[in-house]
């Protein structure tokens, strides 16, 4: 479970913002449906969801990056070859922000214990990195490293409740590589739920991204699973009847290949391509006379693609209480399924594993009191310096009666493109 996520000196974010799940005890309503007790001491209720707004290129989407190059980094920077390039991007259009580290924070549960956790990087090394532990509500911290740049030397702190083989995983861990991903590759055991809420519990999906099908597809292999997938297709009021995974071998010849290609490599990818199974899906819609006839999944709809990619990770989400991160989630779906969406969060049937969803999207007609609380409705823009600025919307007075989407699009929160007269 995410309670705060906060970035420093990354992409268009300059100075440190932070995105709070944590549910405002100033606002009231909505408490049943969008917010969740987790029931660890010093832990307030969380969100279920929350939601971004702003202009193009504001920085929405690079706060999911942030996001997104915490979690890879914590996974792979144990493979860091010696010398190898850290590639973070810290704030470009200041000469100061341009040579100093970029800095990323988080503060999650995972069985019932709290967590904060970060790490300041730049392109040649890991400056700063701490954890501490927060069992039964009493803070511990179990290790902090920092950088001093005059003496060119690590500093390494170890606290009395971190135990292990402290001194074999300090010096296995090189400068361009985190302690965290290091030590969980030489058996640490008291890390592995820290490592394993980035492997396991946090899910991304990236609009640049292709269509990613593996969830939906795994879940189609079963009766059971299919079931789920029809069900989560038929509540979002799709006409489909039927779902069919046909596996089908690629035609392959080796004339295909380059003629230049050394004969052991051309047999190689041949042996391996005459063996390759594709999956193909074929929609089952129902014809005039009540027959059943297959569509291939290339031709529906963007949206009808985009939701059935959709049904396999909200499906994973739900049944193991993970965190959803989606960028541009109105691109190619309906305004209504993106409504769709948001409300199988709230959902205490769909979502009883409180997983959690946070979004990026232009969409405004879902700027609804009904829908979201003032706490989980935020904005993004950027000031005279063209860096992000992230503040929700309770930060503003609240006042009666009021109309969010028809204020936001006036300009009353902010994070408005500015639209300039092409006539002049």
């Amino acid at each position: 479970m995410l309670i705060e996520f906060s970035v420093t000196n990354y992409r268009s974010i300059r100075e440190t913002q932070t995105l709070s799940m944590a549910a405002s005890r100033y606002y009231k309503g909505l408490e049943e449906s969008n917010c969740f007790d987790p029931n660890v001491s010093g832990v307030p209720s969380l969100l279920r969801t929350a939601v971004i707004y702003g202009p193009n290129a504001g920085g929405k989407s690079n706060l999911i990056k942030a996001m997104q190059f915490m979690q890879a980094f914590v996974l792979a920077s144990h493979s860091y070859q010696e010398g190898q390039s850290i590639n973070v991007s810290p704030f470009a259009l200041s000469a100061e922000t341009r040579t100093r580290p970029s800095e990323f924070e988080l503060s999650f549960l995972r069985d019932g214990v709290r967590y904060q956790y970060g790490f300041a990087v730049t392109p040649v090394r890991v400056t700063r990195e701490w954890l501490l532990a927060y069992p039964e509500g009493k803070a511990q911290r179990w290790f902090e490293r920092s950088f001093n740049e005059k003496s060119d030397k690590e500093n390494w702190y170890f606290g009395s409740k971190f135990v292990g083989r402290k001194q074999l995983w300090q010096e296995a861990t090189r400068k361009n590589a985190l302690f965290l991903s290091t030590a969980i590759q030489l058996n640490n055991e008291q890390l592995k739920p820290v490592f394993s809420w980035f492997q396991d519990t946090l899910a991304m999906i990236l609009p640049k991204a292709a269509i990613n099908l593996k969830f939906s597809l795994e879940l189609c292999e079963s009766e059971v699973g299919r079931a789920r997938v029809m069900e989560f297709l038929e509540s979002a009021d799709l006409t489909i009847s039927g779902i069919d995974v046909k596996k089908v071998k690629i035609p392959f010849s080796q004339s295909d290949l380059p003629l230049d290609m050394p004969p052991d490599m051309k047999d190689r990818i041949a042996h391996e391509l005459q063996e390759k199974e594709v999956p193909l899906v074929f929609f089952q819609h129902p014809d005039d006379s009540g027959n059943l006839i297959p569509i291939s999944f290339s031709d529906e709809s963007d949206g009808t693609q985009k939701l059935f990619a959709f049904a396999g990770p909200c499906l994973d989400v739900f049944e193991k209480g993970r965190i959803l991160f989606v960028d541009e989630m109105d691109t190619s779906l309906h305004p209504l399924l993106v409504r769709f969406l948001v409300e199988n969060f709230r959902s205490a049937e769909a979502n009883r594993n409180n997983a959690q969803l946070v979004f990026t999207t232009h969409d405004t007609s879902i700027l609804d009191m009904d829908l979201f609380r003032r706490d989980q409705i935020w904005f993004v823009e950027k000031d005279r310096g063209s860096a992000t600025k992230l503040y929700p919307l309770s930060d503003f007075s609240p006042r009666k009666g009021e109309a969010v989407e028809k204020w936001y699009l006036k300009g009353r929160y902010g994070a408005l493109p500015f639209v300039g007269d092409l006539r002049r």
